[in-house]
């Protein structure tokens, strides 16, 4: 199938693509220490694939009680907001567009990595079978389990609204084109949307209008402080079971959702099919398809392309852009890849977190 509907440039919220081609957020663990500052390295990185049509940066913890993995990057901070400057003029003067990705773990950390060893905070007081990645304070990286969360009170949810809003103002200032709510993947957000992690009975929990109701107030206050929903996308994971969260009826909460999102106007709405990390999940084509029904706006499906059903699904009108995660990480020149045909940088999985330079910024570019 011809690649050319790839390469058609596309109007997205306040800007213009010159294709459709996404590069996903990928977290890659490189931030400067300590501090989780973005340093030059990112920034080459960035850089180096600004030909995407839009870039989504790696997650980026709004807060630090946000956190769950070693050497992530946040927003919150004036170090980090400074950090990010240089990415993203660097990525503007390669010619490229990016947008932040804006993250709150949840109950996927660890006293290790919360101020003060504080216990993790979530929807409910239920323990992730997951995993998150910390440092001992000898300096030993290693991975362990998710603690046992606390539940927040009703009192607090308008703390995590502003560190959303917050860290949308500090990305602005950071000299992002737009931010993408992160409501996927079992994390905070997600962890309110899905019936098995949100045993709340208040505003907040219990009806599917209660349990989606962080998650709208979350992208009201986004989009507030952008200043334009144009700016602003938002991230979701039906049916995705990652981080032990699992919704009842996915059909019903995230159709709820996107009803709700139609007169937000947003950007975009990114839709994760979770096959991302190996697993497979029968009949999530099938519910996609309903929920593409159910929302007319502009979609980014991301989930295992090639080349060719990527543009399968643009001709069908499944979608209208396409994300790429590991294809983007070992091949910084992707969109010429595709356009030529050319074969694609095997990925070195070895060296997906954390490190240097190896595996990072140093993937051969055509010629």
């Amino acid at each position: 199938m011809s690649q050319n509907l790839l390469l058609k440039p596309i109007q997205v919220g306040s800007l213009e693509l010159p294709n459709r081609i996404i590069m996903a957020p990928l977290t890659r663990q490189r931030a400067l220490q300590p501090g989780n500052v973005p340093g030059p390295m990112n920034a080459e990185y960035y850089a180096q694939r600004a030909n995407a049509g839009l870039i989504i940066s790696e997650a980026t913890q709004v807060c630090p009680e946000g956190q769950g993995y070693a050497w992530t990057p946040g927003i919150h901070s004036d170090e980090q907001v400074e950090g990010w400057t240089g990415v993203t003029a660097k990525v503007h003067d390669a010619g490229g567009r990016i947008f932040m990705q804006l993250w709150h773990v949840g109950r996927i950390s660890h006293p290790l990595l919360q101020p003060n060893g504080a216990d993790p905070v979530a929807p409910s007081a239920i323990q992730a079978q997951a995993d998150c990645f910390v440092v001992d304070p000898d300096g030993t990286p290693h991975k362990e389990r998710t603690a046992m969360p606390r539940a927040l009170e009703t009192s607090e949810i308008a703390g995590v609204i502003e560190s959303y809003r917050s860290g949308t103002a500090n990305a602005m200032e950071a000299g992002f084109d737009g931010v993408e709510v992160h409501a996927a993947n079992g994390y905070l957000l997600d962890q309110f949307l899905c019936s098995n992690s949100n045993q709340r009975t208040d505003n907040y929990g219990g009806s599917l209008e209660n349990r989606a109701r962080l998650v709208l107030e979350v992208l009201d206050a986004v989009i507030a402080e952008a200043g334009n929903s144009g700016r602003v996308g938002l991230r979701l994971s039906p049916m995705g079971t990652f981080n032990d969260v699992d919704d009842a009826n996915p059909l019903e909460t995230f159709s709820y959702l996107l009803e709700q999102l139609k007169s937000r106007k947003l950007a975009y709405v990114h839709v994760n099919k979770p096959d991302w990390a190996g697993g497979t999940y029968e009949g999530f084509d099938e519910l996609y398809q309903q929920l593409r029904k159910v929302y007319p706006g502009t979609i980014i499906h991301c989930g295992g392309h090639t080349p060719e059903s990527a543009a399968r699904t643009l001709a069908d009108g499944d979608a209208d852009l396409i994300a790429f995660g590991r294809g983007y990480i070992a091949n910084p020149d992707l969109v010429a890849r595709i356009a030529s045909g050319a074969e694609w940088n095997k990925l070195d999985a070895s060296t997906l977190y954390g490190g240097g330079a190896k595996g990072y910024t140093d993937y051969p570019t055509l010629g």
